[in-house]
């Protein structure tokens, strides 16, 4: 069985594989039948896959340590190197809309594969391979950026993951330098963080107009395949936050503020759930995956299978680390079928968070890698933040074999902050709108922006002092936003649908898992609204939706006494 250090690398050499490519190009055109048209579609999905695979590698390795030479050159020849594959494959695109057999072509594929291909071919033209390949530097450039954080913090030295577990300190002048600490590291690099956002906007807002759209949104859209809705529908949803979910955010952070014993809750505070401290794993990361093995052993024999796998293969990266790459993800490594989780484990809850969020990604591309279309294989983003938040949900009656005598604790806050993630989520979604609207804007005026921002949809962060996060600097230090343009609203969305997993597993676990596990099946064969209906599940855009879910969720925080947890 080969492992994933096992899993071969060769450098693709970009004239051969055009050369290559070409040949599959004309195989697919001069098809006499449906029948060869799809084998012929078929041998070229194959040439992807490998392809792919080549470059999940390097990205998976390049993360994993950012001061791997090879690695980096490797990672600097695929930001290079990408654009080049996008042209190759929007021409298969065009061909594959415009072909002969294109009905007999959707019976086989699905139709979702054509709207999804609609939307690539609007993205791109050879006339923006360059453009793509700054965009793509400078993104890697923001990434390596934060992974170089080593920052000194009471005589030694940390990367930002492994000081979050110091902002949940019981002291609360502990919580205060570990978060002025985080923020000085943001600071102190604001001018290169500013200039490398400031030229990925110009270099998005210079592809849509070369594309023919009037602003970077549209394409934003286009690439995040948002087929079933628009950007009037997330406009109408971040309202419902606005007017719902805001005042009850509020209200819960007043609670914490008198269960941790403070006057006024700092932004400093924030992460402080419980004035005994918050709940945290009770063992080592070895121990955490041991508990998660039983665990997915118990939950269902699918879950063991896929788990083991993963085990078997050592397809999980998960200890925080210096020069590891900030933040958690899951992969799909096409030619070994394999998924691959990356994390940073750093003692917090937050760990056990990881172990089941990227889990759900892993799960479901683990369940729907049969699918012979590469598009397939993970759905559109806010359909895949469903696997991943809802399975955080279903493994609740498993929560105790991690936190003991603190899983109450843990249920709290843990349902507590998927609700108080919602505004701040959107708040990420109503920016990058602004940001691209307006693309002539200052560094300045963006974080004069984001400052508006945090009044409407935080209006109880208080950061205390601290002049460059409260000069509307904190958003800085979210990757999504340089590194996935729009990629955001996808988590408060799904949050809605997870939040249905959560109220049904607790009316019938076994029924909620049968339609969890038929959704992740589904891969991502069906666009958003239609993988929801599959799920059993009410659109998150549907005001009853909103109201009914929170009630319920309000009902379950209030019956607690969190005073006394």
């Amino acid at each position: 069985m080969l492992k994933f250090e096992d899993y071969a690398y060769e450098r693709p050499i970009l004239h051969e594989e055009q050369e290559t490519f070409k040949e599959l190009i004309v195989n697919f055109k001069n098809a006499q039948s449906a029948e060869q048209a799809i084998s012929a579609a078929e041998s070229i999905n194959a040439f992807r896959n490998r392809l792919s695979t080549l470059y999940n590698l390097v990205y998976i390795r390049a993360s994993i340590d950012t001061k791997d030479t090879f690695y980096q050159k490797e990672r600097d020849y695929f930001d290079e190197i990408q654009p080049n594959l996008k042209e190759m494959y929007t021409e298969f695109y065009k061909e594959l809309v415009n072909s002969t057999y294109r009905k007999k072509l959707e019976k086989q594929f699905g139709s979702q594969l054509f709207q999804l291909v609609d939307n690539e071919i609007k993205t791109f033209s050879p006339e923006i391979i360059g453009l793509l390949q700054k965009e793509n530097k400078l993104a890697s450039e923001y990434s390596k950026l934060v992974a170089s954080a080593e920052v000194a913090f009471q005589g030694e030295t940390y990367t930002l993951a492994q000081l979050a577990p110091f902002a949940q300190s019981e002291d609360r002048e502990v919580r205060k330098q570990a978060i002025t600490a985080n923020a000085g590291f943001f600071e102190s690099h604001a001018k290169q963080f500013d200039s490398i956002y400031d030229q990925l906007v110009k270099v998005r807002h210079e592809i849509a107009l070369k594309l023919g759209f009037k602003n970077f949104v549209e394409v934003g859209y286009l690439r995040m395949q948002r087929i079933d809705y628009n950007a009037e529908m997330v406009a109408a949803f971040r309202k419902q936050v606005r007017d719902y979910i805001v005042p009850l955010a509020t209200k819960l952070y007043e609670k914490q503020a008198a269960r941790i014993d403070v006057d006024s809750l700092k932004f400093y505070d924030e992460s402080f759930q419980f004035k005994s401290g918050n709940a945290k794993p009770k063992g080592s990361p070895e121990w955490i995956i041991e508990n998660g093995r039983k665990m997915y052993k118990e939950l269902s024999n699918e879950t063991n299978e896929f788990f083991q796998f993963m085990l078997d293969r050592n397809l999980m990266d998960l200890e925080a680390k210096k020069g590891k790459e900030a933040g958690g993800y899951c992969t799909f490594i096409e030619d070994y079928e394999a998924p691959f989780i990356f994390a940073n484990f750093n003692g917090t809850s937050g760990d056990i968070d990881v172990l089941t969020h990227e889990a759900g990604h892993a799960f479901q591309v683990y369940s729907s890698r049969n699918l012979k279309v590469p598009e397939y294989i993970f759905p559109t983003s806010e359909a895949a933040e469903i696997h991943s938040m809802s399975m955080e949900f279903l493994t609740w009656p498993w929560m105790e074999l991690f936190f003991k005598e603190d899983t109450d604790k843990y249920k709290y806050s843990h349902l507590a902050d998927g609700l108080q993630f919602l505004p701040y989520g959107v708040a990420v979604d109503e920016f990058q709108h602004l940001v691209y609207e307006n693309p002539d804007w200052t560094p300045d005026q963006r974080k004069d922006a984001w400052k508006k921002l945090e009044e409407i949809y935080l209006p109880h962060r208080d950061y205390d002092g601290n002049a460059y996060l409260a000069s509307g600097g904190y958003w800085q230090r979210q990757g999504h936003i340089y590194d996935i343009p729009f990629y955001y609203i996808d988590y408060t969305l799904a949050q809605i649908c997870a939040f249905q997993f959560w109220k049904k597993s607790r009316e019938s676990h076994e029924a909620a898992w049968k339609d969890y596990l038929d959704l992740c099946k589904q891969g991502g064969s069906k666009p958003f609204l239609s993988l929801v209906k599959t799920a059993k599940l009410n659109s998150p855009f549907e005001e009853g939706t909103f109201k009914e879910v929170i009630q319920t969720i309000e009902e379950w925080l209030d019956s607690v006494d969190d005073q006394a947890l």
